[in-house]
């Protein structure tokens, strides 16, 4: 991750718990950990699987331990960690020189103190009464006797690939949240309030002098990591805008990353991307992790392997594939090398397609996480109490008064909401084998791109000349969009949008449940679910799932799948499951 585990040393199940983690990680191939000096806590602490920068300094009775990525002052590996300390002597943190996404682990100045990234997004799993703190969900269902899903946090997993918030899909874990740092001490774990705030306002600057100030700040981002990784980098590239634009910010920066794209030949994705790739001459690497077959037979060791590689629960449910998908992330994090994403680059756009007013939290959760069909689930499932547990976690999130919003309050819940959620998991995982970049949720990007005016951010106005600014031999080639990046939105563009901002919420809400009505659904990231493979894996009467839903009237294959994970993950804790 690399990985943390943290448990009271007074607890008489603490030797325990610690030999339970470590075989946990060492299933993982992770090496030995180090074991760290903390009054009242016993501490282990993994480096990254395949290598990378160093994530753990240790200085007299100081060190600074992460798990993660991080940057303090443009500085990674030891420099940062030695520069983390000084400034934890006072116990406060300067987010404007911190940067990236891990949780660390500080004793500065006889003090020791546990956090996260700005927004949470790398995830620290938490028991009730913080007697247990894990980066690894299994280690820390290992450590607990007992546990119980949470109805709440099973159906925003199945029915929103995961839940929002600090829940997690166990009653008795939850995520250590953006607003909170724990000191640790021989008496136990107090939090401390961190206040972090995001503009709230739209400025009027001209385009230019936006173009400017993003390019800089994306350029300084960027060049930190290629000045301690050079061009030992792993980065993506699509028929889309954020992959060719975190690919031009390394091209610009002088970096020559080793470049990807996956799907299979029929793909857009894939043609334009090997287009690109042919035009500018460079090398890319096509990769089909859906193509190498996987006999039946081979499914439930498979299996196994994906859902620990994965730490029980990836984004989207997705253990059920042919290996395809562990071996894609194996390879992308090269000995040492760092993997970059394109992930969150709709901080830039418009991703709520909702219209530039005010609004509600309730209205935001019924338009854009009300993506279920009630007779899925039995009648444990509430969707009135489903809706209006998401706008409460939606609304404290922003900070919106009453639940009242702002425009720009609802644009600060994708970075504090969405990407939290969605890409901290894909971020928790990834980390775990190497140093993982994914700039465009630097909250100071995040800061900067939340001036921008609505209408800048819809059709990907700004992005495409964003990416004309810093690399228009990338802009000028086609896009999935129908158009080029240099010459911006097209009318089709613009007008798919826009069909969208204009329809009620009610309709929004609507959406999901009349496309199940014209039959099956699906999603891209599949999964071999034919009767002959998952029959090997899991009961299909669905013993643990069938209290929360009625797995037979499902007809989307990816809650589906979903629900499959959750039924495999209840199979594999046995009798600790309540």
């Amino acid at each position: 991750m690399a990985g943390l585990v943290l448990t009271r040393s007074v607890a008489p199940d603490a030797e325990a718990i610690v030999a339970a983690a470590e075989a946990r990680f060492a299933a993982s191939s992770f090496d030995r950990p180090t074991a760290l000096s903390l009054p009242g806590w016993e501490v282990r602490h993994w480096a990254y699987a395949k290598g990378g920068p160093d994530t753990l300094l240790v200085d007299g009775d100081d060190f600074a331990a992460i798990a993660g990525t991080m940057t303090v002052d443009g500085h990674m590996g030891r420099e940062a960690l030695a520069r983390l300390i000084a400034m934890l002597a006072d116990g406060a943190i300067d987010w404007q020189r911190v940067a990236g996404q891990f949780v660390a682990l500080v004793r500065s100045a006889g003090r020791s103190w546990l956090f996260t990234d700005f927004f949470a997004a790398f995830q620290l799993f938490r028991s009730e009464g913080d007697h247990v703190l894990s980066t690894s969900l299994l280690a820390a269902l290992d450590a607990l006797p007992r546990v119980r899903f949470d109805p709440q946090g099973v159906y925003e997993f199945a029915f929103n690939v995961v839940p929002v918030g600090d829940d997690t899909v166990f009653e008795e874990l939850k995520l250590l949240g953006p607003g909170t740092m724990i000191e640790l001490d021989q008496g136990g774990a107090t939090p401390h309030a961190l206040d972090k705030p995001l503009p709230d306002r739209i400025d009027d600057r001209p385009l230019a002098e936006r173009l400017a100030a993003h390019r800089d700040l994306l350029m300084r981002t960027v060049d930190d990591h290629v000045r301690a990784f050079g061009d030992a980098i792993h980065c993506p590239l699509s028929g889309g805008l954020d992959s060719r634009l975190l690919l031009g910010a390394f091209r610009a920066s002088g970096a020559r990353p080793h470049v990807y794209v996956y799907g299979p030949a029929t793909s857009e994705d894939v043609q334009i991307a090997r287009a690109i790739a042919a035009a500018e001459g460079f090398q890319i690497e096509w990769i089909d992790k859906e193509a190498a077959p996987l006999p039946p037979d081979a499914f439930a060791d498979q299996v196994a392997a994906n859902f620990a590689g994965f730490d029980a629960l990836p984004t989207f449910g997705n253990i059920f594939d042919n290996g395809g998908h562990l071996a894609a992330r194996e390879h992308r994090h090269p000995a040492g090398g760092l993997a970059a994403s394109g992930g969150c680059g709709e901080v830039y756009r418009d991703f709520f397609y909702m219209a530039d007013r005010a609004t509600t939290a309730r209205a935001v959760a019924r338009t854009f996480f009300a993506r279920f069909v009630a007779s899925d689930a039995t009648d444990v499932f509430d969707p009135a109490a489903f809706v209006a547990r998401i706008a409460t976690k939606l609304g404290e999130a922003a900070g919106g008064d009453d639940g009242r919003l702002s425009r720009t309050q609802v644009e600060q819940l994708y970075p504090r909401i969405r990407c939290r959620s969605l890409f901290g998991r894909e971020i928790s995982l990834e980390s775990r084998l190497g140093a993982y970049f994914m700039p465009f949720l630097d909250h100071r990007i995040v800061a900067e791109a939340l001036t921008l005016p609505m209408p800048m951010k819809q059709a990907g106005r700004f992005e495409g000349a964003l990416l004309n600014a810093i690399d228009p031999a990338l802009a000028r080639h086609p896009s999935t969009y129908g158009h080029s990046f240099a010459a911006g939105p097209n009318r089709a563009h613009r007008f798919a949008e826009w069909t969208t901002r204009i329809r009620p919420t009610w309709l929004r809400q609507q959406s999901y449940a009349l496309q199940r009505r014209r039959g099956a659904m699906g999603d891209e990231h599949g999964g071999l679910l034919d009767a002959d493979y998952m029959r090997r894996v899991i009961d299909l009467e669905f013993p643990a799932m069938r209290r929360f839903f009625d797995v037979a009237a499902i007809s989307d294959s990816a809650v589906w799948r979903r629900v499959a994970c959750l039924e495999y993950l209840a199979g594999r804790l046995g009798s600790k499951l309540g």
